[in-house]
């Protein structure tokens, strides 16, 4: 992120927060060596307000990014399944909740009884395949790419709507930035290869 070095300290807050759509993490002021006061001055004025822990927006913004608000809230999750399909644009649906992976042995009460769908995954594979992509709202989070979203929601197809994962499929088979030896590379790793294989082969 490119900050005018010669602005006043709430300018700079000001132009992280434009540049994210309204949102400022308390990661930003360490990154810029802005004491946290400046977020008690500017939170009196009544310029931003505390949406979750770390996390704030200005005052004025109507619209949340609510994806990047939360994993900028839970730090361990990275979106997939679901998720990860509506932000590689493999389905027309957008999600009606989160579907996220996080490290085998993380433990959150809130997320647990959330409702939210959590995938448990051995640490040894859980970042294969992560990259940082855009949020709709422009904003980075952390996600899986094609050929690892194609494989979970495989490996996990028991939980997806086979509806749902057909037309990923589909769409997958037909996207000009698909990968296959990533995808037979990621799904041996993952132990699916041959059932990602017997799909693919039908529709390829």
């Amino acid at each position: 992120m490119n900050v005018n070095s010669k602005l006043s300290r709430i300018d700079k807050l000001r132009q992280i927060m434009k540049s994210r759509q309204g949102l400022l993490l308390t990661s930003d002021l360490a990154n810029f060596n802005i004491p946290r006061t400046y977020l008690s001055i500017m939170g009196q004025t009544g310029e931003i307000e505390r949406v979750s822990r770390g996390v704030y927006r200005s005052a004025a913004t109507f619209i949340e990014d609510e994806l990047f608000s939360f994993q900028s809230k839970y730090r361990s999750t990275i979106f997939s399944h679901e998720t990860a399909l509506y932000l590689n644009n493999l389905t027309d649906r957008t999600p009606l909740t989160y579907s996220f992976s996080v490290p085998t042995g993380y433990h959150s009460h809130f997320l647990n009884s959330s409702g939210y769908k959590i995938f448990y995954v051995n640490r040894d594979v859980f970042e294969l395949g992560v990259i940082s992509m855009n949020t709709p709202h422009g904003n980075k989070v952390r996600a899986t790419d094609l050929e690892r979203t194609i494989c979970d929601i495989v490996r996990s197809r028991s939980q997806i709507d086979i509806q749902v994962r057909n037309a990923a499929l589909k769409h997958y088979a037909k996207h000009k930035g698909r990968n296959l030896d990533r995808l037979y590379t990621y799904a041996k790793r993952l132990r699916v290869q041959t059932i990602v294989r017997e799909y693919l082969e039908i529709l390829l």
